[in-house]
């Protein structure tokens, strides 16, 4: 079973990306410090704290399967910023 630190890690490094690949967009379309990107950058953080907090629970019964779910609402939120992004990208 992967580690929690790992699962940590996934979850910084996959939202860190989604930030960065904002910063990228503004940067490379004039829009800086676009509302539509903080907006994006705003759920990012919202999703970091909520699955930060989540792993942090202490009153799990089935860890494994708490870790299994945290890693799919990772990937499920993850995937919906992804989007929102390409929107703006087109």
């Amino acid at each position: 079973m992967p580690s929690i630190r790992d699962l940590k890690k996934d979850v910084n490094f996959v939202l860190g990306d989604i930030i960065e690949a904002v910063y990228i967009w503004e940067a490379g379309s004039g829009n800086k410090e676009s509302e539509e990107g903080t907006v994006i950058i705003d759920k990012a953080i919202a999703v970091f704290d909520e699955l930060m907090d989540k792993i942090h629970q202490k009153d799990v019964k089935d860890s494994k399967a708490h870790f299994k779910e945290i890693r799919l609402q990772l990937e499920e939120k993850a995937t919906e910023l992804v989007e929102e992004l390409n929107n703006l990208a087109s």
